[in-house]
């Protein structure tokens, strides 16, 4: 169901509350429901904006945060276009799928954003770094790169999601050269292509990792132990700058890169250089600069609690992850407002920001 943002009564805001967390959570004030679109139940989001909801209510805050399961981030941006939304919804999102929806309907990002979505929207916080879909694995240890991936066989995600999909599919054709045309590519779900990797029906595959800014803490999912279970020795297959770089020149899409540091993956003797998107929360340039303002200041005070908990992305959680990214141009005026107040604005310059690419039309 979708929640508009209205003024509901104290029984409602508890029952909210009470039905996403099996807590009964009395709530002493009405609060302004603000819908937050995730992302499928199961991949984080939906759990992360559950229990920061509650942290809310118990605090008395004015705003009540209720998360909304959707398709995912590609569909956000998509339904961010839709003026209704404009002034009441908080949206999960990435850098990489702003900059493709500027530039949807393009021959680049057609694929994944066929219609066009020019609005520069506004960051508030962020969440995390999510490397998957910008690094491969093999079982083969006669594959060193993925350059020696083309004419060979690759399982990649659907073109609908941001990492697993778009993401691989630029990185493999700008980056590298590999298309349909010379090789052998095959969209399917991460389950999917993680048995086709163990049976030897694929020569290379995506995992998922996530990080944050500080690089302090880093997951992987249980498909990941799943190949590891099999017995098989795993080898990653890094990236380079020069393809970000033309990744970013031919499609208007930038990944920044990290180094995932040696035994953060199963079978990892040494250090390689993955991409990585950078996850937000988004706005509309409309959205109420109080609200904002209000969620960002939650934020803050509840982080290190729910970092503690270890739920969702708040496993991440730093204030610098908060900002990193974040410039004067990106993000929202309320939510500058309370890092400004907060004494955290100023550790922005430490990270490079995100940048849009102008729109298509």
């Amino acid at each position: 169901m979708k929640l508009p943002a209205s003024r509901v009564s104290r029984l409602l805001a508890s029952t909210v509350v009470g039905l996403a967390t099996g807590l009964a959570t009395t709530v002493a004030v009405a609060q302004t429901v603000v819908p937050m679109l995730t992302c499928p139940l199961g991949c984080g989001v939906v759990q992360t904006q559950t229990v920061l909801a509650a942290q809310m209510a118990r605090s008395g805050a004015s705003i009540l945060p209720a998360a909304q399961e959707t398709p995912g981030y590609m569909y956000n941006v998509r339904a961010m276009a839709e003026e209704a939304r404009w002034k009441k919804t908080v949206f999960g999102t990435e850098d990489i799928v702003i900059q493709a929806a500027l530039r949807g309907g393009q021959p680049a990002v057609k694929k994944f954003m066929p219609v066009e979505v020019p609005i520069r929207f506004k960051l508030l916080y962020g969440d995390g770094m999510v490397q998957q879909g910008k690094f491969f694995v093999t079982l083969d240890p006669e594959i060193k790169t993925i350059a020696d991936l083309k004419g060979k066989r690759i399982s990649t995600g659907l073109p609908t999601q941001s990492d697993w999909g778009m993401s691989a599919s630029l990185l493999l054709e700008y980056g590298y050269g590999i298309t349909e045309d010379n090789t052998e590519i095959r969209h399917v779900t991460p389950p999917v292509m993680t048995q086709e990797l163990i049976d030897g029906n694929t020569d290379a595959a995506l995992l998922a990792l996530v990080t944050n800014v500080d690089g302090d803490i880093w997951w992987t999912a249980d498909l990941t132990s799943k190949i590891e279970a099999s017995g098989q020795t795993m080898y990653y297959l890094g990236i380079n700058e020069e393809a970000t770089d033309a990744v970013r020149e031919n499609s208007g899409v930038s990944m920044v890169t990290v180094e995932v540091p040696a035994g953060t993956l199963p079978h990892q003797d040494s250090p390689f250089t993955a991409g990585a998107a950078r996850a937000y929360q988004a706005v509309h340039p409309e959205f109420p600069e109080d609200v904002a303002y209000e969620l960002v200041k939650s934020v803050v005070e509840h982080g290190p609690k729910l970092r503690e908990s270890g739920q969702g992305f708040w496993k991440w959680w730093s204030k610098t992850n908060m900002v990193a990214g974040l410039s004067d141009e990106n993000a929202h005026p309320g939510a500058i407002r309370a890092y400004q107040e907060l004494g955290m604005w100023e550790a922005r310059n430490n990270y490079p920001p995100v940048t849009y690419p102008e729109a298509a039309n």
